[in-house]
């Protein structure tokens, strides 16, 4: 793998001093190009810096709204954003990126950066963090080393954003999902097997056929794209035991990586899968059905059950939300396919997640660092957490507070209040601590904890937990106490080799897994054993087993790299 090295980082520096562009300072050795001003950290001259992200954001509002016009009075700063649409996780987009040479400033590339990496698009960010950035230093403090991109290349390329430094876990929103309705009308039913689950959508759709004249849904599945992972193939390693550590299992004791499909109890998973099909339980739909008209299906009230994540059903949820209908939507239960085993969906894993970095386009690395410093300092978390004070929150008697009227929006009319705040629209910007996190004022950083959480709650989903005698979601699933912390964090995160003889193999594996398992689930059950069977031999033949060991080193690097004074 071909990384970049302090002699390159300069390189580039050097390189991009000769660069000028309309309204930003030249970049160049250390503060060259800069005011005054940045020296000092407290330039806030207009700048435009462009971007790019690998998730979707249906509610971006090009920084009109509150959250977005205050950073930007604050630092100078608007961001000129572009986010991936649809379901492709920016894999086409920064695939022609790296291709072409042509990049944003800054990129959220999500598990694609390793692409950027190898085609030298990204910069080194040590020394700039280490000059400028006290407040990333702060958030990240003695995990630091988790930043660094590999044993073989331990520069930081990226910062992770998508996770929370220090989070505690205050509630769950994955699982398999049963609307509140149906489980009010069938007294509170145990959920903890598939077939537990399995009785409950049997029963409510026997009783109610059709939804408002149209056919009722007992369980459909997002099959549109990379999003099978989510809904069809990720939960057969989470209700057989197994943590999240992307298309592999990875021993705990050996650190030997296997592609998780392998695990006889997971083609047991598929094998009720196949049996739901087989029974009119699950929506035939299923694997050609798009995002979209997942969502609607969702919105229209008439999906009984789900197995994903709240994130990616949410439209469809906050649709029935404005429309008066939190009946139908979803709680959340940790199912297994028998009583033998733990759904370790808390199992936490540290600091690990995907991050924004800055690119050799960037004509001013030094302010943009300085931006994402600021967005990490604890003025910047409180905006970008918690919004406005007086419009959006209230100081009472030193704690922040969120009023009734505004906890109430947030709730049943999150799009449109999104769009208008920005709350939770730019924490993709910088590092941020976790939910549980207390400031020095001895407040929450986020507006996610206990508290604030069930005042969350619609009416409808305080019934269900009482209905369990729980309070939250996460009082009916594992602790994250009762597992260990996994040593090489999240595995799905791990930059493999792009442009190598693993790249093309992974992929062979994705696109046998993606044609088989649907086509496993769909057959008749006699069929179900010699399709499975076949995939299994099929993905060995197409050099998987050497590409375990491949993964397996990289485990085992990541957790010598990260556990090294």
């Amino acid at each position: 793998m071909k990384g970049r090295t302090p002699k390159t980082f300069a390189m580039l520096l050097l390189a991009s001093a000769m660069l000028v562009s309309a309204g930003c300072s030249n970049s160049g050795k250390e503060d060259a190009g800069s005011t005054p001003a940045a020296k000092d950290g407290n330039d806030t001259s207009p700048i435009t810096i462009s971007f790019f992200g690998a998730d979707a954001s249906p509610n971006w509002n090009n920084m009109k709204d509150d959250v977005g016009q205050e950073i930007t009075k604050k630092t100078g700063v608007t961001i000129e954003a572009q986010f991936d649409v649809g379901s492709g996780g920016g894999q086409d987009k920064i695939s022609l990126m790296a291709a072409s040479g042509d990049y944003p400033d800054l990129i959220y590339a999500k598990g694609n950066l390793s692409k950027l990496v190898d085609a030298g698009a990204m910069i080194d960010m040590t020394e700039l963090i280490d000059k400028y950035a006290p407040n990333l230093k702060k958030v990240y403090g003695d995990q630091m080393n988790r930043l660094k991109y590999s044993k073989e290349d331990p520069a930081i390329y990226a910062i992770p954003t998508n996770v929370g430094v220090g989070a505690q876990v205050f509630d769950a929103t994955g699982g398999f999902e049963i609307q509140h309705k149906v489980l009010k009308e069938l007294g509170y039913p145990k959920v903890e097997t598939v077939q537990d689950f399995e009785n409950v959508l049997k029963q409510y759709v026997a009783k109610h056929p059709t939804t408002d004249g149209k056919p009722t849904i007992p369980l459909t599945l997002n099959a549109d794209d990379w999003k099978i992972m989510i809904t069809v193939t990720n939960p057969a390693f989470l209700s057989t035991g197994a943590p999240d550590d992307g298309e592999y299992y990875i021993d705990p004791e050996t650190m030997e990586a296997q592609l998780h499909y392998k695990r006889p109890e997971e083609k047991e998973y598929f094998r009720w899968l196949n049996h739901m099909y087989n029974e009119g339980l699950l929506d035939k739909d299923t694997f050609v059905q798009k995002d979209d008209q997942y969502k609607s299906k969702i919105a229209s009230g008439r999906v009984v059950g789900l197995i994903d994540q709240e994130w990616d059903y949410q439209d469809g949820e906050n649709a029935l939300k404005a429309a008066g209908k939190d009946e139908d939507t979803y709680a959340h239960f940790p199912v297994q396919l028998t009583k033998d085993t733990k759904d370790h969906s808390l199992q936490a894993a540290g600091l690990d997640g995907y991050g924004i970095g800055i690119t050799t386009s960037a004509k001013d690395p030094v302010r943009i660092i300085k931006f994402l410093d600021w967005m990490a300092s604890d003025e910047g978390q409180v905006l970008l957490n918690w919004g406005i004070e007086g419009k959006q929150y209230k100081v009472e008697n030193g704690k922040r507070v969120i009023p009734a009227d505004v906890q109430e929006r947030k709730t049943n009319d999150s799009s449109n209040f999104t769009k208008e705040s920005g709350i939770g629209l730019y924490t993709t910007f910088s590092a941020h601590y976790g939910d549980g996190v207390k400031d020095a004022t001895g407040n929450y950083y986020t507006t996610n904890f206990p508290e604030q959480i069930t005042n969350s709650y619609t009416a409808a989903e305080k019934e269900s937990l009482k209905g369990y005698g729980a309070t939250t979601w996460k009082d009916l699933f594992p602790s994250e106490k009762d597992f260990p912390l996994k040593r090489w964090g999240a595995a799905y995160n791990l930059p493999a080799p792009s442009g190598t003889d693993y790249e093309v193999t992974f992929q062979k594996t994705q696109d046998i897994v993606r044609k088989r398992i649907p086509e496993a689930i769909l057959a008749s059950p006699d069929k179900f054993d010699s399709i499975y069977d076949n995939m299994l031999a099929e993905l060995d033949k197409a050099g998987a087993v050497k590409m375990e060991q491949e993964f397996t080193q990289l485990v085992k690097d990541r957790v010598e790299l990260w556990e090294s004074k």
